[in-house]
Formats: structure tokens, sequence, C-alpha cells
């Protein structure tokens, strides 16, 4: 496929410039230098060089603004990011304007998220700001004309973010866009006890795979996260067991396709849940990510027993993106309109009150005005109380680019239409008068209210009573809306605090462990970096980079050795050059 070359890229560490040197220049470069030793000034106080050398910049003590894009997996990827970056000694702020450097973490899902990205790439750019980039948009074009130049971590490469943030402050530029591996096997991606800053600490989000078994047509994420890897079942419920240990109450479970969980290790999803299940302390409840029809229909019966489970939302994502069997066959979805029916179906039947959410691509190339109408009419039966709809965008090198396109204008009008229509009705209008026990995790956008939700995972707001955040109360529902209901808390019912411990505050790392608290960050965690991790512009200083602790796999001896070593060899040059001076 060469209209899809830039995006087929494997275990690529950096890409190097055409202006680079080759080789065996560099060979002959080599040969060619000298050490230069700095003449002392013999007045005092007057320097010699008008700038300090770049490497004299201290890394750790500068601001990093971090802005995240996209899915949840996004989220936590950048949670994760922040984690590290604060153990290093990094400030995260919310502050933009006094960020010494700012990481853009994308997605390609739509246009306008990329166009939101490269905007911010040219804002920071203008205001002299340090820049790198993360997320699908470069691990699946990085080399796209305006990320040329600037540093980028891959998606499987977050654990290694201190490193290309530090030498992008000493103003290098470094990309690291490789694959986890063991064994030639590849991995979910970064180990996921990292330390991380939630965005709030009463939620842990847990991507449980990365990478799916499909081929959609018009997907770009697929180029980015590429195949299914999914992590091991122990790994998921140790995360899931710390995370409780500090105070969250709510699990997220995500990934490209929590259906397609397990396929390549040889579990499964239900598997997963079972285990995680046995973990979740009272007052906690776990939410299940997207699923897409073929993966799930195996697992039905077990589906819909663990949804029924009193710690897990009885809520599933299941995007349908057409009720049109032609449609659904152009964007490679792999299963038909009857099986995503059999799934509703069979799971409204076992699980009463369950949520149903899913999504609708609006204008895909060839959809007709009666594939349309067959989507409205999907609607219309099931009325989603959760319904996220997309007007059609074209992806760079994706199959879907290079079909016929529908004009824009019945593309616009095909989305209000569906808007309208799900506008059109009140999906909680009945549920006034009733009883809930709902879990308070976070504050309103308008911060008039907490937001809790149900046992179906709907949105009920509370009043904003701090005692009450984290907690699982009992209210009475006294006003619904079309995306959420009110409640008053029963004075006399009983509260549920799901952790024996205090909630982590804002900002504050989670991970922390001993390891990493007492971890020596004045240099005696460095490690030599493989020439291919550094670009070829970079300083021979700069090809030591600081071993953080999550990095380390042993070796220390080895370690100290090299350090020693090059530190005598830096030694011979200083006082062989001050001989030849004199």
């Amino acid at each position: 496929m060469p209209a899809a070359c830039d995006s087929v890229l494997e275990d690529i560490e950096d890409i190097v410039s055409a202006e680079d040197l080759k080789p065996h220049d560099r060979q002959f470069v080599r040969k060619n230098v000298f050490p230069k030793v700095r003449k002392r000034s013999s007045q005092k106080n007057i320097q010699t060089d008008d700038d300090p050398p770049s490497d004299s910049i201290i890394p750790g003590a500068q601001k990093i603004w971090i802005r995240t894009w996209g899915c949840s997996h996004n989220n936590s990827d950048g949670e994760y990011m922040a984690g590290q970056l604060a153990a290093y000694g990094y400030k995260i702020t919310d502050n933009s304007a006094e960020a010494d450097l700012w990481l853009l973490n994308s997605c390609t899902v739509k246009n306008p998220a990329e166009d939101h990205f490269r905007n911010s790439i040219k804002k920071a750019q203008e205001g002299k700001k340090k820049v790198v980039l993360a997320g699908c948009v470069p691990q699946a074009q990085p080399r796209q004309d305006y990320l040329k130049g600037l540093s980028i971590i891959g998606v499987q490469q977050i654990d290694r973010v201190v490193e290309v943030v530090e030498e992008t402050i000493k103003g290098h530029s470094v990309r690291l866009l490789g694959q986890k591996k063991d064994n030639g096997k590849r991995l979910g991606g970064a180990r996921l006890d990292l330390p991380k800053i939630r965005k709030n600490p009463l939620i842990e989000i847990i991507s449980i795979n990365t990478g799916c078994l499909n081929a959609c047509t018009y997907c770009k994420t697929k180029h980015a996260r590429g195949d299914l890897a999914s992590y091991p079942v122990e790994e998921l419920v140790d995360r899931a067991k710390q995370s409780f240990q500090e105070g969250v109450c709510e699990i997220w479970l995500t990934s490209e396709d929590t259906g397609a969980y397990g396929r390549d290790i040889g579990t499964d999803l239900p598997t997963l849940l079972w285990k995680l299940v046995e973990a979740i302390p009272e007052g906690a409840m776990l939410r299940l990510g997207m699923t897409n029809p073929p993966y799930i229909l195996e697992h039905l019966e077990e589906m819909a027993k663990i949804l029924n489970h009193p710690r897990v939302y009885a809520f599933l994502h299941i995007p349908v993106q057409s009720a049109s069997d032609s449609v659904l066959m152009d964007m490679k979805r792999e299963y038909c309109v009857a099986d995503f029916k059999q799934v509703v179906d069979f799971l409204k039947e076992k699980v009463p009150g369950i949520t149903i959410a899913t999504d609708i691509i609006c204008g895909f190339p060839g959809e007709t005005d009666e594939d349309f109408q067959e989507t409205m009419e999907l609607v219309e039966q099931y009325r989603f109380p959760s319904l996220f709809i997309n007007q059609f965008y074209p992806r760079p090198g994706t199959p879907a680019a290079k079909m016929h396109q529908v004009p824009a204008a019945v593309k616009k009008q095909r989305t209000k239409d569906l808007s309208q229509l799900f506008h059109s009705y009140n999906p909680y209008d009945h549920k006034v008068g009733e009883r809930q026990r709902v879990l308070v995790t976070e504050e309103s956008f308008d911060s008039n209210y907490y937001v809790a939700h149900n046992p179906f995972y709907e949105q009920v707001l509370v009043p904003k009573d701090p005692p009450l955040m984290g907690k699982m109360v009992e209210v009475n529902i006294y006003e619904a809306g079309k995306h959420f209901m009110k409640g008053q808390p029963v004075s006399d019912a009983r509260v549920y605090t799901a952790s024996i411990t205090r909630p982590l505050a804002k900002g504050e790392v989670s991970g922390l462990t001993e390891e990493f608290r007492h971890a020596p960050w004045n240099g005696t965690n460095w490690k030599a970096h493989p020439s291919a991790d550094i670009p070829v512009k970079t300083p021979l200083s700069s090809w030591m980079a600081l071993q953080l602790p999550w990095q380390q796999e042993g070796g220390g001896l080895k370690i100290l050795s090299v350090s020693l070593a090059l530190l005598a060899v830096l030694v011979m040059f200083y006082y062989g050059g001050m001989k030849a001076e004199l």
C-alpha cells in the first residue's frame, strides 16, 4: 500500500534528517577531533564564553504543561507521563504560559482533533516553548512536515518520557517510536506500575490491551496502536489492587477494543473480569470500556453474569457505526446489523436496566439515503440514552479516504437529522421518584454540583457536600434532564466508603513506592544508551541518559563500571590538554 507507507513504521527509534552526518562522515570527523581546553580568565568574575553549553541546563527544574486529546486510553498515557516527570522533579503546571515545555498528547481519530494539535504546536513555537509530542498522530505519521525537528515519544515508549523531555530541554530532538517486545512478541505497552498523576484521584484508568484485530477502512488509530497486544491478567489485577490502596473508588477498563482482550495471550475478557471483581472492595465500582460486536458475541452469557454483579456498572459501549449492512461491509466492520441487535437484545433481557451506549458515523463514503434511513430507524427502535454522533472525516492514509465521498452538505444534514432524533426523547423521565444508590466521584463542569453515577452508569447530580465525595450513598431522584438526573441524599441511609486509605491529593503522584521515593537522582543511576537511541547531532555528554528506577533491569555494577571508565577518559583528556598547553 504505497499511499500508507508513512503509517507502517515498525521499531523506528530515531529518524535521521537528510542534513545529518552519514556513518562514514562521522568516522572521518572522529579522527580529526581534538579536545579543547578552556583558558581560565586571569580576571575574576569574567566569563570567556558568551553562552553556557546546552548541557549545563539542569533537567528536572523546569515547569511542564501537558495537554491530552482523545480517548480514555490516551488520558491514561498522559497521566503516566505526568507522574514520571513529577517523580523526577519537574513541576506539572496547569498554566501553559508559565511552562518551559509543552507535552502535547494527540488523538488521530478525527480531523478537528489533529487540527487542534497542529495549532497548539504552532502556538508553542510562537511562544518560544520547548515541545514534546506524544499520542497517535506522530506515532502514525512521524514524517509530516509540521512535525519536523520536534521530539516525539511513541505510544509504547511513555516510560521513557523523562529522557525525551530532558534532551529536548537541552536543545536536542529525540524520537522514540519503537514497540515493546519480549522475545519477539509485542507487549501491551509500558509497565502498569509506573508513577502516575490521576486527573481525578478517585478514578483509575487501566489500559488492558493496546491495538485491535480489525482493519476498519476509516480508522487511523490502527496505524498508531497496531495489532492486539494484551497485558497479563496478574499485572492488571495488581494494578487494580494498588489503585484501591491509594484511595481509588472507581476503575475504568479501556483499550481500542476490550472485547478482544486476551486473544493474543491465551485468555479472554470474562476471565480477567472475574479476577478483577474479586479485588473490588465494597463501595467501589468497575466500568467496562468499548467493545466491538464480533468479540462479545461468544461471551454473552458470561458477560451478562458479570454485568449483573453489584460492583460492576451495568453499562456497555458497543459501537454500531451504521445500521446498513452494505455500509458496514465497506467499513470492514466484520459484523452485520443483526449481530449488533443480538448482543443488545440479549443483554437487555439478561441485565435489566442496562445502559447501552453506541457510536454512529454519518456520511461514510457510499452511504445512500436508504442506508442512512436504516440507521435512523435503529436509533428510533432502541432510543439509546448515550449516543456518540460523528460526521465522517477522511483520514490520510486510510482506504476510506480514497473512496467516493458523500457531499459535505449531505453529511452535515444527516448529522443534524440524527442529532434532532436523539434529542427528541428523554431517557430518564420515568425514573423521577426512584431511590437509587450512587457513587460520587467528581465535580460538575459548572461547579454547582457533585457528579455521581447509579448502577447503570447514568449521571446523577447531587448537592455539593464535601463529605459525599468518594462515597456511595442513596438518593431520591427528583428531576430528570436529557443527560442527567438530580438526586437528594437520603439522610438515614447507609454510606459506603470504598477504601480504608484517604485518596491522593489532586496532583499527587501515584505509585511512588520506597524504590522511587529514595531513588538517587544525583547521577548514580546512569547508563550508556545504544547509539540508535540518540540522534547523531547529540554531543557525547547526552549519550548518557538517566536510567530511572522503573527502567532498571539489573546490571548496576556494569553501569557503575562504565561510568567510572568514562570519567577516567574525561580526566585524561582534560589533563592531557592542560599539559599540551603548557
